[in-house]
């Protein structure tokens, strides 16, 4: 029988603050994209017919998206409109996850990154609810703390 004490329940997934070089933001609603993934190639062997070989290649890494409600301050706009003036200016993101009382659980820190994707809030009078924009951030990878 499994000891009950000893169990590790997963975090919530609402627990969570992105953190962007010399950008304050309000807080994030969403945050979804963090993926890796590898090639497989396949080399199949002259006379071995119980397997094929599946070498790894190259790596790559999913867009980063954020969303949050909108407020006063404009300045993830501002950093995609210098993207779009062709004025590549790369940050580092960090997401951090949070424990229920507040300490650091994990953080995944994305490596240059630029936004290369914005969606503004769509409007309905028929509903209440929070506007919401959406940035879109390409990078060159991230690592797990």
């Amino acid at each position: 029988m499994p000891n009950i004490a000893t169990r590790k329940d997963p975090y919530l997934a609402t627990h969570f603050f992105v953190e962007v070089d010399g950008i304050d933001q309000a807080g994030f609603t969403e945050c979804s994209g963090l993926q890796a993934q590898t090639e497989v190639f396949e080399y199949k062997e002259g006379g071995q017919n119980e397997y094929t070989h599946k070498l790894a290649g190259r790596s790559s890494y999913s867009n980063v998206t954020l969303k949050w409600g909108v407020t006063d301050s404009n300045s993830l706009w501002e950093w995609y409109q210098n993207v779009i003036r062709g004025k590549i200016e790369r940050k580092n993101v960090s997401i951090v996850l949070y424990t229920d009382d507040q300490q650091e659980a994990r953080r995944w820190n994305l490596r240059e990154a630029y936004p290369v994707k914005w969606s503004g809030p769509a409007f309905n009078a028929d509903k209440t609810g929070v506007s919401i924009e959406t940035l879109e951030l390409a990078h060159h990878g991230f690592e797990v703390q």
